[in-house]
C-alpha cells in the first residue's frame, strides 16, 4: 500500500477518464491521494473531485507561486475562504518559482509568508514548490518569526547537496520524491541520499507531470507511483518492496497526520 502524497487528478487532463485513473491506482495498491490546489480557478474541480472520492482523495489548499500575480491578495482571500468547506491535510502547494523570470518575486514572497502564517495558525504542514529558488525560499523560512512551528515537505525536491543538508538539519521538514528520480540526470542520487533520514522521505507523482521511466513524456498517473517507489527503495538499499512501501506510507501519514482527518 502507498499514498500518492502529491497529485493533480482534478485537472482537466483527467476529465475524460478520471474514474479509470482512480481505479488503476486502487488496483496497484495506492490507498490514498493528496491533492494540492493551484489557484482560485482550480478550487471547484478540486472540491468536486474530493466530493466524488471522499475516502481516497484529501485536499491541500494554497496558491501556487506561478499563479501569483498582481492580484495575489484577492486570490489568497478566495482560497482562504474555502478552508471552512473541507478538511485540508496541508497548505499547498506554495513556495517560490523563479524559473522563467523574477517579475513577481516580491509578490511570491509575500504570498508565501502569508501562507506560512496560515499553516501555523491551522497547525497544518506545508507542501513547498521550489524551482530555481532554493536559496531564496530558505532565506524566507529562516527569517519567518515562527519558523520552529513550521513543518512540511519540499515537494519534488530538486536542490543540491547543500540544500539537502539544510533539510537534514531541520527535522520538521521532509523531501518529496517523484518520477524524475528515475531519469538519467536525476536531481537526487544514491550518494546524495546517503546519511539522509529515510524516515523523512515521501513519494509522489505530481501527475499529470513528471512520469517515471518507462512512461517519461507521457501523462503521469498515481498508479505509476510504484515505479518511483521501487527505484527509490533500491537507492536506499531496502531489499523488500513491501518494507519500502510501509516506510513511505508511514512517513506520509506522520507528516500529514492523515489518520486525524
Amino acid at each position: 500500500m502507498l499514498i500518492d502524497s502529491h497529485c493533480h487528478i482534478f485537472l482537466e487532463e483527467f476529465d475524460e477518464d478520471r474514474e479509470e485513473i482512480v481505479r488503476n491506482a486502487l488496483e496497484v495498491g495506492i490507498e490514498q491521494m493528496l491533492l494540492p490546489n493551484i489557484d482560485s480557478s482550480s478550487l471547484n474541480p478540486l472540491l468536486k473531485t474530493i466530493e466524488q472520492y471522499p475516502e481516497i482523495c484529501t485536499p491541500m489548499l494554497g496558491l501556487h507561486p506561478t499563479s501569483v500575480k498582481g492580484d495575489y491578495v484577492a486570490e489568497l482571500s478566495r482560497i482562504e475562504s474555502v478552508f471552512s468547506q473541507c478538511t485540508p491535510c496541508a497548505v499547498g502547494e506554495i513556495g517560490i518559482d523563479l524559473h522563467w523570470n523574477r517579475t513577481y518575486f516580491p509578490e511570491q514572497k509575500d504570498a508565501f509568508l502569508a501562507q506560512l502564517q496560515w499553516s501555523v495558525e491551522l497547525n497544518l504542514p506545508v507542501s513547498i514548490h521550489i524551482r530555481d529558488a532554493f536559496k531564496e525560499t530558505i532565506d524566507i523560512i529562516e527569517q519567518f518569526p515562527l519558523k520552529e512551528e513550521l513543518r512540511g515537505v519540499f515537494h519534488c525536491f530538486s536542490g543540491d547537496k547543500e540544500d539537502l543538508e539544510w533539510v537534514k538539519r531541520n527535522p520538521n521538514f521532509y523531501i518529496g520524491v517523484n518520477g524524475n528520480i528515475t531519469y538519467k540526470h536525476a536531481p537526487l542520487n544514491r550518494e546524495m541520499l546517503q546519511g539522509f533520514p529515510a524516515s523523512r522521505i515521501i513519494v509522489e507523482t505530481d501527475c499529470p507531470y513528471l512520469a517515471p521511466i518507462p512512461y517519461r513524456g507521457k501523462r503521469n498517473q498515481p498508479a505509476y507511483l510504484l515505479y518511483t517507489a521501487n527505484f527509490l527503495a533500491n537507492l536506499l538499499g531496502i531489499e523488500k518492496k513491501e518494507d519500502a512501501y510501509a516506510l513511505f506510507t508511514e512517513n506520509t501519514k506522520r507528516l500529514f497526520r492523515i489518520e486525524e482527518h
